[in-house]
Order: C-alpha cells, then sequence, then structure tokens
C-alpha cells in the first residue's frame, strides 16, 4: 500500500512538472540590433561636374580653331565668330557671301576667300545646299559662322565625288558680306588697256626721190 501512495506521488509530481514546463512563457527573443551607417549630405559624394568634351570631328587638322560651344540650328550646329553690325539676315534676300569648306579630315575643297569673289544666291530658294538654306538664320550682315553640315543636309549620301565623299559631313566659315531685294550686279571687270600693235615693215618698192638720202627707222631704243 505504501508503494503504491510513492508511486502515485511520482507520478503526479512528474505529471505537474510537465505541465509547468509546457504552460511555462517562452521568453522573447532578444532582438538584435544591426548598425547601418546612413549617408548624409556632409558625407556623400558630390557631383562632378559635367564638361564638355570636344568633338574632335569639330576641330580637323588644318582646319583653324574657333572658341564657343556649337549650338543647335535645326540639324545643324554653328558657332558665331564675328558678330556683324548690319542690319539682321532677311528670307527672300538675295545674299552675298565669303565661305571656306572643309571636309573633316581638314580636307579644303572650295574658297571664294581664296579666289577673292564673293557668290551671291537666294536665300531659301533651294539653289545652294539644304545646310546653307538655313545657315544663316539670326546673323547680321558683316557677321561671320562656322558651319557644321550633317551630310543629309549637304550633299548627302552619294557626295560628289571625287572632291566631296559620300556621306561627307562637312565644315564651313561663311561671312555674310551684303544682302540685298535684287541680284546684285556682277563685279565689273578690270579694263585692260589695248597694246600696242607692232610696227608693220614698210614694203613700199617706191624709191626715195633723187638726190636725198635714204630713209630710215627710228630705233626703239633712240639710238
Amino acid at each position: 500500500m505504501t508503494h503504491n501512495r510513492t508511486a502515485l506521488f511520482l507520478t503526479l509530481a512528474l505529471t505537474t512538472a510537465a505541465t509547468a514546463q509546457t504552460a511555462a512563457p517562452k521568453k522573447p527573443a532578444t532582438p538584435v540590433h544591426r548598425t547601418t551607417t546612413a549617408t548624409t549630405a556632409t558625407t556623400a559624394k558630390k557631383p562632378v561636374a559635367a564638361t564638355t568634351v570636344a568633338d574632335p570631328k569639330d576641330t580637323p587638322p588644318n582646319v583653324p580653331a574657333v572658341t564657343g560651344t556649337p549650338k543647335p540650328l535645326y540639324s545643324l550646329r554653328y558657332v558665331d565668330t564675328v558678330i556683324g553690325t548690319g542690319p539682321l539676315a532677311e528670307p527672300r534676300k538675295y545674299y552675298t557671301v565669303h565661305y571656306t569648306g572643309w571636309t573633316t579630315d581638314g580636307t579644303k575643297f572650295d574658297s571664294s576667300v581664296d579666289r577673292g569673289t564673293p557668290i551671291s544666291f537666294p536665300y531659301g530658294a533651294h539653289q545652294v545646299i539644304p545646310g546653307w538654306d538655313t545657315g544663316f538664320q539670326d546673323m547680321h550682315v558683316g557677321g561671320k559662322r562656322r558651319l557644321y553640315i550633317p551630310y543629309q543636309l549637304a550633299y548627302g549620301e552619294a557626295g560628289r565625288p571625287p572632291v566631296i565623299p559620300a556621306k561627307a559631313d562637312l565644315i564651313f566659315d561663311i561671312e555674310l558680306v551684303g544682302q540685298s531685294d535684287t541680284p546684285p550686279a556682277p563685279p565689273t571687270p578690270a579694263t585692260a588697256k589695248p597694246e600696242p600693235e607692232p610696227a608693220k615693215p614698210d614694203n613700199s618698192a617706191t624709191p626715195p626721190p633723187s638726190g636725198t638720202a635714204p630713209q630710215t627707222t627710228p630705233n626703239p631704243q633712240g639710238n
């Protein structure tokens, strides 16, 4: 009898202990604090200022350098090198222009400056390459400008071989010399003095009068 009570007591004790362990609340897990480093305005890297990088096509060899950043004009880019003091260029006028043209490898292919004679054309009448029909916008008479003309506004995909290669972008230095409502008069050529005709030999068979000395032709040097 005593043995049965002892066994019953142990059984109850073990059951109570197991129930207590099961019912005991679990301790909350200790949170792990992660240290993060916030990037502040003082520690953040400052943005690098954008710099304008010159396009090598803009300054090929043998083409004089100019100062300025090319600005867009339709599909063109340009740099005004001299601001003219004359009237503003107007559409539907005849422009008188001096120019020099290069390909982007620095080859000069034409120049009115070298010839000493400007050209004239009606602006916007499609008598010149498309880049010229738009490239004088906002210029003043007396102004000078560098044009960077893409091949689409120059001589196209075919070019003008052998001088202008296929798909050739072009560089022009232009000067707006003047503008007028009518075509300017062509330059008057210098009047050349006629050269004196050489003296014709005297083929006369008439003898000199008798009793007189024969006549001779004066020497050009006076001798």
